[in-house]
């Protein structure tokens, strides 16, 4: 799965900021909870626009992204 699959990054769409596929709700935010030490429950809870499967695929993503710049020596 690739980064196309689940988020968008549209000029239309709150100017670029990447975004869960199909809602103006920013990946950032995900973050930004996961940091406050909510829950992804709560998360979703809050933006029913995004599924637990969009939220999965993103952090499975960005494991993803980070073992390989691990491995590349980066």
């Amino acid at each position: 799965m690739s980064s196309a699959d689940v988020i968008d990054r549209l000029p239309e769409i709150l100017g670029g900021t990447p975004v869960f596929r199909g809602t103006r709700v920013p990946v950032k935010t995900l973050l930004d909870y996961l940091e406050a030490d909510h829950r992804i429950a709560d998360f979703i809870a809050d933006f029913p626009t995004v599924s637990r499967d969009q939220v999965i695929s993103v952090l499975e993503l960005a494991r993803e992204a980070l073992t390989r710049d691990a491995h590349s020596g980066r």
